[in-house]
């Protein structure tokens, strides 16, 4: 193929795979299938494989990864990742919420949002490029698990636009969507049926749920592998100082959106306890049609100039809380009870 036709054809099929990886991840509603979009991918491979000059950092052929990583470096955080102070009534909210009150003398609102149940990540971005992803670790430092986050599809490698800071961080979770789940799994249990596993083996094999299966994920060492997993994300904080941020946290969430970067449309602006309860409540009834899981609803007070001013203790903020849902419970069938003599008898 010449120089210029395969320029063009390069541009189709990144303007085309960009589209379905947005209908697919964001959108929720694919119009093609894996393996259609999959053949598209290696026709754009092969395409910039033979002419490299035309190959773009952001092509969707750098999600399906590639590259093996032996040891995953450990990397300091330029800001520390806290953890939130947990909540489980509303006697919980009403102290937390006097307790601001008596530190600030000016109105203010929170944000309410969904609390995601996945891995937490760092992500930094420089002239609007990913230049590294870090996990949670202990707060303090995490794993450089860059390689592996640019095979998530709904985050871009390039930011939208030209009005970002030089260098923006951002925190979000990673997670796997329960159809991703429920087909790791499947994949999972005809490999084992394959080897010979019975039953009781491959019940025991099998992943037990979307966290660990993320976290699994996120830590192997082949990025090709961790592509197939089909992990996804939602960013809920923008760091920094930068005078082209917003003012408030809910701003800086759609900026981020703006950007290209995941943001979930689930969350809202609360005056009052009695609108977070609502929220609350009605996220606890509606959490089984998400497609993914959550533990519980997530309360920050959405004015930057407040959460400033309020601060944080060594490990928590002051003006954020978690409040958690009780674990879901459904009944079971006990089938069979197997009993082993240890070894001391």
């Amino acid at each position: 193929m010449e120089k210029l036709r395969a320029r063009d054809r390069i541009a189709e099929l990144t303007e085309v795979l960009n589209y379905h990886n947005k209908r697919y991840y964001q959108d929720a509603e694919p119009e093609i299938s894996d393996f259609e979009f999959d053949q598209l991918v290696l026709e754009l491979a092969q395409l910039e494989n033979e002419f490299p000059e035309f190959l773009d950092p952001d092509s969707p052929t750098q999600r399906v990864g590639g590259s093996i990583t032996r040891e995953f470096i450990p990397v300091v955080h330029q800001t520390a990742f806290l953890s939130l102070a947990n909540s489980y009534s509303t006697e919980d909210l009403d102290e937390f919420d006097e307790r601001i009150r008596k530190s600030v003398n000016v109105n203010f609102t929170y944000a309410a949002e969904l609390k995601f149940d996945g891995v937490a990540i760092g992500i930094i971005y420089r002239n609007g490029l990913l230049h590294q992803a870090v996990t949670r670790g202990d707060g303090a430092q995490g794993d450089d698990v860059t390689e592996n986050v640019k095979t998530i599809r709904n985050i871009p490698i390039r930011l939208k636009g030209n009005n970002w800071p030089e260098e923006l961080e951002v925190r979000g979770e990673i997670f796997m969507p329960l159809k991703s789940f429920e087909r790791l799994n499947d994949s999972r249990r005809a490999e084992l049926e394959d080897t010979g596993y019975n039953e009781d083996q491959i019940a025991e094999k099998l992943f037990k749920n979307p966290r660990n299966a993320a976290a699994g994920s996120l830590k192997m060492q082949e990025s090709a592998e961790v592509a197939k997993r089909r992990l996804d994300a939602f960013i809920y904080l923008v760091l920094g100082e930068d005078p082209s941020l917003e003012p408030t946290h809910l701003g800086r969430l759609e900026q981020a959106k703006n950007w290209g970067l995941p943001v979930s449309d689930h969350k809202k602006s609360c005056h009052t306890l009695d609108e977070l309860m609502q929220f609350i409540n009605y996220w606890e009834q509606k959490r089984s049609e998400l497609p993914f899981d959550i533990d519980g609803i997530v309360l920050k007070v959405n004015e930057l100039s407040v959460q400033r001013s309020l601060g944080s203790t060594a490990k928590s903020p002051r003006w954020a809380i978690a409040y958690k849902y009780k674990a879901e419970r459904v009944s079971t069938i006990l089938q069979k009870i197997t009993y082993q003599v240890g070894r001391t008898g």
